[in-house]
């Protein structure tokens, strides 16, 4: 077999490969004689099927299952003696000719094919003690504590039947039918609802109207679903909602005390507080390490410049992009309603996509060497967790991850990464340094804008992705399309 170089440039490789008709004939008939014992021809005793007859029958067959372990098999074997690693999976290109391909199939020609592909490029890492951060810490204060754990009583608030008018702050129960042009449309129509006036859940003017009715009202409220509204044929109409009041509640007085840890399931008031400053904990916690994060790759941005794989690039930019093109038309908005271009758009992904792509090299070059690995059960409950999200499809992911094999990698890399940064934070010098809530929570836009985001259309989850600080985000299910605000609004219920 010869295995000859055709293309060496940057990080793009051609291989040729061929192997003589001799050694294919050679092979073949090394299989014939295997099967000679094992066959059953009419006209022939076991064993004593000519080798020329077995040949006319079975030949072509055996040498298409040749040809397939070579291809299979091979590109392997020459990536390994040339000591190259992919960056994809290589392409092999072999004579689309059918004349050439009988000639080969019958042994009376080389059989050829040819690899493409790239290589990782090598990467000779840097000492990480020059990487200095700053960990961003907020003391929570008992304040905040309380006033967390009074949004979490409102939300168990009781309420009791009363006569009269409702005002703001009471809750209404009631039916309602929604109507655009005089018909019904879908997702407009409940019974039992139940909705708190002034909470801003339903879409504006909504609940102003229902503001003095009392039990056993009629009341044909109108509205206009707002420009952006999620269900293209309501955004912007005008709407009328035909609504029967069957109760009135005003809201019981709040009282933080045992008796209301246990409505909630828990054992005392203490507790209650407990679990909530854990909650605020995990919460700002996450944010500091998004920073921190952040603060990390941005030095190895600028520690490391090398020529990245275009492969890699292009399929990190295209999930980006395709990210970007559904946020513009789930907005319904524009690269002009963003200050930018298309043209200009496309450019500053595609530098994220490669930013991307670098660090992730990077990443795995540093925790290969540092020997991190994702344990079983690591894997076990991140899939679990992905399971949590989607009640009622678990058999349905279950079968995904067993059936794709990238599947599991994609649950596996983030892992991997985050276990590489807890690496580099026991290497790299750290300093705490105290902030306010609002200092750790402010918007990192113009940061991130000097590393390359600048004006790169809507930011959202695609920006977060190719800077490499976040994971990706599940989607979540949809609510009713009216009267209920807009989906982006409603998660926050």
């Amino acid at each position: 077999m010869q295995v000859i170089e055709t293309l060496a440039e940057g990080l793009k490789r051609e291989i040729k490969v061929v192997i003589p008709a001799k050694d294919m004939e050679v092979k073949m008939n090394e299989r014939l004689a295997d099967v000679k014992d094992k066959v059953r021809i009419n006209g022939f005793r076991p064993g004593k099927v000519p080798v020329a007859h077995l040949k006319k029958v079975y030949g072509k067959s055996i040498m298409a299952d040749l040809v397939n372990e070579l291809v299979r098999e091979q590109p392997t074997a020459i990536l390994a003696e040339r000591g190259e690693k992919s960056a994809t999976q290589p392409e092999i290109a072999m004579t689309e000719d059918k004349d050439e391909a009988e000639q080969i199939l019958a042994a009376q020609k080389d059989f050829e094919f040819t690899l493409s592909y790239e290589v990782l490029p090598p990467i000779e890492l840097k000492s990480n003690k020059g990487i200095k951060i700053t960990r961003e810490v907020v003391d929570i204060s008992d304040e905040e504590v309380n006033e967390q754990v009074l949004k979490v009583a409102e939300s168990a608030r009781s309420y009791e039947s009363k006569k009269g008018k409702a005002a703001n702050g009471d809750r209404i129960t009631m039916d309602y039918v929604g109507k655009v042009g005089g018909v019904a449309f879908d997702g407009g129509t409940d019974q039992g609802a139940e909705l708190v006036l002034g909470s801003g859940r339903f879409i504006p003017g909504f609940e102003d109207q229902l503001v003095g009715t009392k039990a056993g009202d009629e009341k044909t409220i109108t509205v206009t679903f707002p420009a952006d509204y999620p269900a293209k044929n309501l955004a912007g109409q005008e709407a009328t909602f035909e609504v029967s009041v069957k109760d009135v509640a005003a809201p019981a007085d709040i009282e933080i005390n045992d008796e209301l840890a246990k409505k909630l399931g828990l054992e005392s008031a203490d507790r209650l507080k407990e679990i909530v400053r854990g909650q605020i904990e995990s919460q700002y916690g996450s944010m500091t390490r998004q920073k921190v994060k952040r603060q990390i790759l941005d030095q190895l941005d600028e520690m490391y410049k090398f020529e990245t794989p275009a492969s890699l690039v292009d399929a990190e930019y295209n999930g980006i992009w395709n990210q970007v093109a559904n946020d513009l038309a789930q907005s319904g908005k524009t690269f002009e309603d963003e200050d930018t271009t298309e043209e200009q758009a496309r450019e500053e992904y595609k530098k994220l996509a490669e930013r991307r792509v670098r660090l992730g090299l990077v990443l795995s070059e540093i925790g290969e060497k540092a020997g991190v690995e994702v344990s079983e059960d690591e894997m076990q409950r991140a899939i679990y967790e992905q399971l949590r999200q989607y009640p009622g499809q678990e058999k349905q992911i279950l079968d995904f991850f067993r059936s794709q094999p990238g599947a599991a990698a994609s649950i596996r890399a983030p892992i991997f990464e985050e276990k590489v940064i807890d690496h580099l934070l026991t290497e790299i010098d750290v300093t705490d340094k105290k902030v306010t809530k609002e200092e750790l929570l402010a918007d990192e836009e113009g940061e991130a804008s000097e590393k390359g985001a600048k004006k790169a259309a809507p930011k959202k989850k695609a920006a977060a992705k190719a800077e490499a600080a976040e994971g990706e985000e599940a989607a979540a299910p949809k609510k009713k399309a009216a009267p209920k605000k807009k989906a982006s609004e409603e998660s926050a219920e």
